[in-house]
């Protein structure tokens, strides 16, 4: 597959890139973020969405910046595995992310601004016109979504990273600049749920960096992830759950998902539920029953939807598993 052409950018400075983005904004001139590359340089391989231009934000000091409330967005994934400053969890869900090579220019910026895949719309060129097209990638054609046919309204392409929600059960911040300005929010707000829009990012606008709150370390947690093969595929389904343990069970419970929708969710009014009537191995049963209910995977993955809600609940088990082994 050949890369089609286009203009790199390489700002040194915050400043620059923003100033670049703006400028190329004003022309008229489309543009794209480059920063692991892991994901974006396939998908200009495959054809998909490319851009004459390219902005890299590899050569910007303050996003590599790492501590232990404070992660920047060209933090690779690798440098997550191997840190002893950052919550273990963290450091854990990165370590499940496809192999140590590609960990070594993944970041976590990347990761939370993953692209949606769908198995129609994750090939080449060649093959995408052949059955006529995919809604997401080829706007302009006309084209059907071939998930959900006859509505072109919503774009149900599966969200499959695995930071984001480990990151929401933390309870992180995430940082947003532009040339209009900076502004941040609670991750779990970040999302829009649409597989083409994915999330609030406006044009020219990038993710700098995410900050984790003062009680981090009060908290316990675990990730579990459903995937083809150990090192390599996205989830086809990811749960994780974080708890804050009290003398007579969880003070705080937090559970969010991931590949299973076009957004990762946080699932705040399962877990109040069960924290009000908290009794230990049968609460994380109806825990567990209550998220796989809640979630509504389509057929545009590897695995089927069933198979994948099935295993929603099991994830769910498991990944409480240490929150019982806190109470005993």
């Amino acid at each position: 597959m050949r890369m089609p052409p286009f203009n790199l950018h390489n700002p040194s400075t915050l400043e620059d890139a923003l100033a670049m983005a703006s400028e190329l904004e004003s022309s008229g001139e489309e543009f794209d973020w480059i920063s692991g590359g892991t994901d974006l340089i396939p998908n200009y391989k495959w054809h998909l969405n490319t851009k004459k231009n390219v902005i890299s934000l590899s050569g910007i000091e303050e996003l590599h910046q790492l501590g232990e409330n404070r992660i920047g967005a060209m933090v690779t994934l690798q440098e997550l595995v191997e840190s002893d400053s950052i919550h273990p969890l963290i450091s854990e869900a990165a370590s499940k992310v496809a192999s140590i090579m590609i960990r070594r220019s993944a970041t976590l910026g990347g990761n939370i601004c993953l692209d949606t895949r769908c198995f129609w719309y994750n090939q080449t060129e060649q093959w995408r016109e052949s059955i006529d097209w995919c809604h997401k990638c080829d706007c302009g054609t006309g084209a059907d979504c071939r998930v959900i046919p006859n509505q072109n309204e919503l774009c149900v392409a599966t969200y499959q990273a695995d930071m984001a929600p480990v990151l929401m059960c933390l309870g992180a911040t995430i940082h947003l600049s532009s040339p209009r300005g900076s502004r941040s929010m609670p991750i779990d707000e970040f999302f829009k749920l649409d597989g083409m829009t994915r999330n609030v990012l406006e044009n020219g606008e990038i993710v700098t960096h995410v900050t984790l709150p003062d009680d981090l370390s009060e908290w316990d947690g675990d990730y579990q992830k459903l995937r083809q093969r150990e090192s390599w595929d996205f989830p086809e389904a990811g749960v994780a759950v974080t708890w804050k343990m009290g003398a007579d069970g969880p003070d705080g419970l937090r559970v969010a998902t991931t590949g299973l929708e076009s957004i990762p969710s946080l699932h705040t009014e399962e877990t109040t539920q069960v924290l009000e009537n908290w009794n230990g191995e049968e609460s994380i049963l109806l825990l567990s029953e209550s998220i796989r209910k809640s979630v509504k995977p389509v057929l545009n993955t590897w695995f089927p939807p069933s198979y994948r809600r099935k295993m929603v609940k099991v994830l769910t088990r498991r990944a409480c598993k240490g929150m019982l082994e806190g109470q005993s």
